[in-house]
C-alpha cells in the first residue's frame, strides 16, 4: 500500500477522507483531537500544492439532513488552526460541489458536508462513489478508525481512482499496531476488558495464540470464569460464548489467561459495593470492578512486560465506587517501561479521565478498527487502498 509521503500530489484534486466525526456543545468543537490527528496529513497535501477535497462523516444522521450534525463548525475549527479558510461546501456531491472544486487553486482546501447525510454512503452505494471520484485525480483515506467499514466514501471510491493511498496518520496506526502485533519485544501482555463479549471473542482467540499473559477484566473475565465452574453474578451468558472461552482456553499456552481472584460487588440496587473472592460470587451479585488482590496481580503481569496492548476498561469506572480497577491497571501501563499500546473508545476516555493519555506509548484513533487487527482480521479500507483494479470511469 502507498502512502501520502510516496506521491506525486503537485496541483492535483486530492479526495481526503478524514474522521472529524467530533463532539459539538453550542454548535463548537467541544473536543478538537481528531482534527489535530489529521493535521500532519492535510498540511503535508497543501505544502505541496494539491487541491483538497476534505470528507467526512459526523455521528449517525441515517441518511438525512440534520441541521445539528453538519460540518460546518468542524470546518470553521479547522481553518481556524490551520490559519487560512477552508471553504464549507452544504453538499457532498452536485453542481455546488463542482462549481466550489472548479474554482480551486493550488494549496486551496474545501470541506464538503457530512457524508452520512447521503443515505448511499454507508450502503457502498456505487452511484455516490462514482460522485464522489469524480472531483478528484488522487485519493488519500486518513480515517483509519471507519477502516473496518466498506462504505462509499472508503471503499466504493477506490474503484473509481486509481491513484489512491493511505494517509501519515493510516500509516503511523498500521507501523504501531503491526509492530507490537507481529514483532513484540517479550514479555508480550495483553489487557482486555469492556462489556462487549461477543466483539472481542476473536480477539482473545488471536491474541491467546501470540501472548504470553493475558489479562482479562470487566466483563470479558465471566464466560471464562463461568466455563471453569465459577458463579458469575447476574450477568447473563449464553452457552455458545461459555463454549467459545472454554475453547479459547484449552488452546492458548500454559498459564496464558489470567483471570480475576477477585471482584468489587453490589448485591441490589443502591447496595454497598464490596469486595468478595471470585470462589464466593453470588447469583444475585453485580460484579462492577475487579478487586484489590486481582489488581495487584496484573499490576506485577504489567511490570515485567516488555510489550502491553490494552483495550476495555476493568470495570464500570464510570462510576466511583467501581473505577479502581481501570484507574489502577491504567497507571501500571504508564509507568511500566514497555511499549504500550491502547486503543477503544472507553479506553481513551478512561486514558483522559485520569490524565494518562500522554504516558502511552501510542493510544489509537480506531474502536472497531483496533479490534479488529487485534483479531488478525483484514480492514476493508486496507483492502480497497491495496488493490490494483481499476480505475473504471467515473
Amino acid at each position: 500500500m502507498r502512502y501520502v509521503d510516496q506521491m506525486d500530489i503537485e496541483g492535483k484534486r486530492v479526495l481526503l477522507r478524514v474522521d472529524l466525526n467530533v463532539p459539538l456543545d453550542g454548535g463548537r468543537v467541544a473536543d478538537d483531537s481528531r482534527i489535530l490527528a489529521v493535521l500532519p496529513t492535510i498540511r503535508h497535501i497543501l505544502e505541496r500544492n494539491g487541491r483538497l477535497i476534505i470528507t467526512s462523516h459526523l455521528d449517525r444522521p441515517g441518511g438525512k439532513r440534520v441541521p445539528g450534525l453538519s460540518l460546518r463548525p468542524v470546518s470553521e475549527r479547522l481553518s481556524d488552526i490551520l490559519g487560512k479558510e477552508v471553504a464549507f461546501v452544504e453538499e457532498v456531491v452536485g453542481p455546488d460541489v463542482s462549481e466550489a472544486v472548479g474554482a480551486m487553486s493550488p494549496g486551496s482546501a474545501i470541506m464538503l458536508e457530512n457524508l452520512r447525510f447521503e443515505p448511499g454512503e454507508e450502503k457502498n452505494d456505487d452511484a455516490l462513489s462514482k460522485a464522489l471520484a469524480s472531483h478528484a485525480d488522487v485519493y488519500i483515506d486518513d480515517a483509519f478508525a471507519n477502516a473496518h467499514r466498506s462504505h462509499a466514501s472508503n471503499v466504493g471510491v477506490t474503484k473509481y481512482l486509481h491513484d489512491k493511498g493511505g494517509g501519515l496518520l493510516f500509516k503511523r496506526e498500521l507501523e504501531m499496531l503491526e509492530g507490537a502485533l507481529e514483532t513484540p519485544e517479550r514479555a508480550f501482555v495483553v489487557v482486555i476488558g469492556g462489556a462487549k463479549v461477543a466483539s472481542k471473542i476473536g480477539v482473545l482467540e488471536h491474541l491467546s495464540r501470540r501472548a504470553d499473559r493475558m489479562l482479562l477484566g470487566g466483563t470479558m473475565a465471566l464466560p471464562f470464569l463461568k466455563a471453569g465452574g465459577a458463579e458469575v453474578g447476574n450477568y447473563a451468558l449464553d452457552e455458545r460464548t461459555i463454549d467459545q472461552a472454554r475453547s479459547i482456553m484449552e488452546g492458548a499456552g500454559e498459564d496464558c489467561i489470567v483471570l480475576p481472584v477477585d471482584f468489587v460487588v453490589a448485591s441490589g440496587e443502591g447496595a454497598a459495593a464490596r469486595v468478595v473472592s471470585a470462589d464466593d460470587i453470588e447469583p444475585d451479585m453485580q460484579i462492577g470492578d475487579i478487586g484489590p488482590r486481582t489488581i495487584e496481580a496484573f499490576a506485577l503481569e504489567i511490570e515485567n512486560a516488555r510489550t502491553v496492548v490494552w483495550n476495555g476498561p476493568m470495570g464500570m469506572f464510570e462510576m466511583e465506587s467501581f473505577s479502581r480497577g481501570t484507574r489502577s491497571v491504567a497507571e501500571a501501563i504508564a509507568r511500566s517501561p514497555a511499549f504500550s499500546l491502547a486503543g477503544g473508545g472507553d479506553t481513551n476516555r478512561a486514558l483522559d479521565r485520569y490524565g494518562l493519555r500522554e504516558e502511552i506509548s501510542y493510544v489509537s484513533t480506531g474502536g472497531g478498527a483496533f479490534l479488529e487487527i487485534l483479531a488478525g482480521r483484514e480492514l476493508p479500507a486496507v483492502q480497497a487502498l491495496e488493490s490494483t483494479g481499476g480505475p473504471e470511469r467515473a
